[in-house]
């Protein structure tokens, strides 16, 4: 892995930002936008062309598109109920097992994350209703590859809510969608599973089609494509955020297990080519160790040419001056995950404002957060952690204000907002307002 020194280099480096959809395409994807699409295309209008599409002629574009662009001519574009129910018993018996648990494990740590509506009944008359949006679409990433986790971060959460029907789309491959997702779906209790991906399913969710239920917000990970297309639809629904390439930050001292480090670096830079596996150390001599545990660790890995792209591309070591500058550096940088290798972690987390999730300690893994540890893998990334969060179930719930004045607050408050009103040039706000104190009874007000 590259290491570099100082915190200067690091920023300039490896903390070193930009936009998904600026950069360069490869060459065999601008191959397949011109087969598809007959002439160049950027990514943005990429995007637009399929979403536009989708939303004039329904079903049709979803049947095109996954033959033109997956390469699968779909039968139906849902997914049976029966063949949903079937996968939960065909996939391995252990896996099945696994899934479960986490299900119960992700229930049990939204359960205690949701608010509750309040309204005073007495003389202050406010409150706020807290209710479930009716129907959400949730987009799991799949085709050559399945991610039943993503079903159970993404609806469990849902479902805690209340959300009265939850969607999944989701890309089939060759055959079909993937039993591990779809025995997924039937654990977190998912309504309907649609086998598309990509640009139009996000589209679909959005828009409604002959098949797809149009929903009320839009969830989940997905490639760039899927990211722009909810980007391009909100408005038309909410979304839950805009999800670029994963990214790990390790804060590591001398007092770091540099097997351990090395095993997590690994462990996030196969997600992708285009993920962020970094390690910022205040010692030189766990910078070496752990660059010498990634080479030998990586020998006989499944995923070695993405691991590669990865540790070539967007990956490295930072060593600094000390932990201070570390978490100064992650505080800009603001990771979707940050880990914390040192002594007194817990002291050190509270000083780390800006990231999706810290995982504290050498027994707390960020891949067990991925799968069973309780809250959604579902983070912002990109350095939207400045603002953003993870998903939970406050992302499937509304808030409305309830206002109940009655005449005696009214009387107290009453003539401030009049004031307000004809300051702002809002005579018939003000009117409106006085037109109700005049009839409040003497004593009242």
């Amino acid at each position: 892995m590259e290491i570099v020194y100082g915190a200067a280099n690091a920023r300039a480096t490896l903390l070193k930002r930009s936009l998904a959809e600026t950069q360069d395409l490869p060459p065999a994807l601008k191959l397949k936008i011109r087969e598809v699409f007959g002439r160049d295309l950027s990514l943005q209008e990429v995007v637009v062309r399929i979403v536009e599409d989708v939303r004039t002629k329904g079903d049709e574009a979803l049947f095109d598109y996954s033959k033109r662009l997956d390469g699968v001519r779909l039968d139906a574009l849902e997914v049976s109920r029966e063949d949903i129910r079937r996968a939960r018993t065909e996939v391995n018996p252990e896996l099945a097992s696994a899934l479960a648990l986490a299900a119960d494990r992700i229930r049990a740590f939204h359960a205690n994350c949701r608010r509750q509506s309040w309204v005073d009944f007495g003389e202050g008359g406010l409150g706020q209703w807290i209710r479930p949006l009716a129907t959400v679409g949730m987009y799991v990433p799949g085709g050559r590859a399945s991610y039943p986790s993503t079903v159970l971060m993404t609806a469990i959460p849902a479902r805690v809510a209340g959300v009265r029907e939850v969607v999944v789309a989701s890309p089939s491959g060759v055959d079909g969608v993937s039993p591990a997702t779809l025995a997924a779906a039937d654990i977190a209790e998912v309504d309907r599973v649609f086998a598309i991906g990509g640009a139009q399913a996000v589209a679909a969710l959005a828009f409604g089609t002959e098949s797809v239920p149009k929903v009320e917000k839009v969830c989940g990970p997905g490639n760039v494509f899927v990211q722009l297309a909810k980007r391009m639809v909100y408005g038309t629904v909410d979304i839950d955020g805009f999800y670029g390439p994963t990214e790990t930050v390790i804060i590591a001292d001398g007092t770091a297990d540099a097997a351990i480090c090395a095993a997590d670096l690994l462990a996030q830079a196969e997600h992708d080519t285009m993920a962020s596996a970094i390690l910022i150390t205040d010692s030189a001599e766990l910078a070496e160790a752990v660059d010498h545990e990634v080479e030998r660790q990586v020998v006989g890995l499944s995923r070695q040419d993405i691991i590669a792209g990865s540790l070539r591309g967007r990956s490295g070591i930072a060593v600094v001056g000390d932990i201070q500058e570390a978490v100064d550096l992650v505080n800009v940088y603001a990771p979707e995950h940050l880990s914390l290798m040192v002594r007194d972690g817990w002291s050190w987390a509270e000083r780390a404002t800006n990231a999706g999730g810290i995982f504290i300690g050498e027994t707390a893994p960020e891949a067990v957060g991925d799968y069973t540890a309780g809250p959604s893998h579902v983070m912002p990334t990109g350095g939207t952690a400045r603002f953003g969060s993870p998903l939970t179930v406050e992302d499937f719930l509304k808030v409305t204000s309830i206002v109940g004045v009655d005449g005696k607050t009214l009387g107290s408050i009453g003539p401030a907002a009049a004031a307000i009103a004809r300051a702002e040039g809002l005579d018939a706000h003000a009117q409106a307002i006085e037109i109700r104190l005049a009839r409040i009874p003497e004593g009242r007000a």
